[in-house]
């Protein structure tokens, strides 16, 4: 695990010095700007963008499925052959030219609404592709969230760790002294010693978390590693004082109207009903309408010259056609139970999707109440060692207390004060997440 930590930092440091300038500057990064940049970058995202163009596209043929369809065709052809002269019985070989023009249209009057439910069901898929590229920005955001608050994390951890090893430093230049007066024994200063050394490998530990973490985040945000990112320290007071005791039951009620995965599974399974409807309309008949004119002109005609041919050839039509199905060798049917068996499957996706979102506030009120309990505990615990180790020490300088008994407070102090860092963001994290069901943004 040290290894990768170490690893980790490595990469990070000589990856950095490959990065253009551009993302060197990019300091105090805020977790909105993080967030920004990632569904900027985010190959997901712009997938879930295209495929929401195409669900456009696609809308838009569809819609356009209600118009004629209108056809202009010519056609050019010269034919030759030997033919006798009835006057003098002479063979001769002659060609003719056969010039033809025509303008056609169709298009569909009556298809038991088949047309007219397929442009809602076009239009209710790139709806649902809208929220399922929303859903997608929103997964994307809470992680980023979430690695910026590891990055907090793990530079507080860093900055404690440092300052515990300052105040050891100090202890350890005590105990040299009372060591060189003879006043304790050498076990006693290698015991301050060995402190020290334990504490400088917990910051070496702290600042590998840091980099890992950092990467964690550039990674997530597809920004090339670069050793000036900087994240800013926003003020944590207010996130952290505030008391949620939000009942589930009412976060759910709220999410269901927010949430974009439960308004496009919504709209799926409304588009998987319309399949039915669709596939019902194939039974009914199916009423078209046609029209064109045409036009032509023949060489072979010699009193005639090409304008008068192709004015006097001039020859319009229009038709109705009804078509009635009769037997389709259970195609039709077919098509029909299977389009009933697609909404009853979307019927089930959309009540999981919503099952799914339940549990999930669930958890997330559950880990609510639970953190506020366990932040409230370790800070009591973290003040009381505080207290302890500011009495120890005292005791200690003025030589009442042996360092055996004065670094096992220092080291309780250490663990107290790490154990209330890590509920604080526990306890952050479990907010924001509430939050992010809320529909509350993330800025601090």
């Amino acid at each position: 695990m040290k290894a990768k930590i170490l690893i980790a930092a490595t990469l990070l440091i000589i990856q950095g010095s490959y990065i253009a300038p551009a993302y060197g500057q990019n300091s105090n990064w805020t977790v909105q700007k993080c967030i920004d940049y990632a569904l900027q970058k985010n190959i997901q995202v712009q997938k879930s963008l295209l495929n929401t163009e195409s669900n456009k596209v696609n809308f838009d043929a569809v819609k356009a499925s209600r118009f004629p369809i209108v056809d202009a065709s010519t056609s050019q052809s010269i034919g030759w052959a030997d033919k006798q002269n009835v006057v003098s019985g002479n063979y001769s070989f002659n060609g003719t030219a056969n010039s033809n023009y025509s303008v056609n249209s169709s298009m569909t009057l009556y298809a038991g609404s088949k047309i007219k439910q397929s442009i809602k069901q076009s239009e209710l898929v790139y709806k649902a592709g809208q929220y399922d590229s929303e859903a997608m920005k929103e997964t994307i955001s809470l992680n980023i969230m979430d690695a910026f608050l590891q990055i907090l994390y793990a530079g507080e951890q860093v900055k404690n760790t440092q300052n515990q090893i300052d105040l050891t430093n100090k202890e350890l230049e005590l105990a040299k002294e009372r060591l060189d007066l003879g006043v304790i024994a050498t076990s006693d200063y290698l015991l301050v010693k060995s402190q020290l050394a334990t504490e400088q490998q917990n910051l070496a530990s702290a600042q590998g978390l840091l980099a890992t973490d950092r990467v964690t985040l550039m990674q997530f945000m597809e920004l090339p590693i670069t050793d000036t990112f900087q994240i800013a320290h926003p003020d944590l007071t207010n996130v952290i004082n505030r008391m949620k005791n939000t009942l589930p039951d009412s976060v759910y009620r709220i999410a269901l109207g927010l949430k974009p995965q439960i308004k496009s599974a919504e709209l799926n399974t409304q588009s998987a009903a319309l399949s039915v409807d669709i596939a019902n309309a194939d039974y009914k008949p199916r009423i078209g309408l046609s029209a064109g004119f045409n036009t032509n002109y023949l060489s072979s005609i010699k009193s005639s010259d090409y304008p008068f041919q192709l004015s006097h050839n001039f020859s319009p039509s229009i038709g109705l056609s009804l078509s009635v199905p009769i037997y389709h060798n259970n195609e039709i049917r077919s098509k029909v139970d299977l389009a009933k068996i697609s909404t009853e499957n979307a019927k089930l996706d959309e009540q999981n999707t919503k099952n799914v979102l339940r549990k999930s506030i669930e958890t997330a009120c559950t880990n609510v109440v639970t953190a506020q309990n366990e932040y409230d505990a370790s800070r009591e615990q973290y003040l009381s060692a505080k207290e302890s180790y500011t009495v120890a020490a005292e005791k200690y300088a003025q030589e009442i207390l042996n360092s055996t008994d004065f670094l096992v407070q220092k080291t309780n102090y250490n663990a107290a004060e790490s154990a209330f860092l890590q509920s604080k963001y526990n306890l952050i994290f479990t907010y924001k997440t509430l939050d992010f069901y809320l529909g509350i943004p993330f800025n601090f």
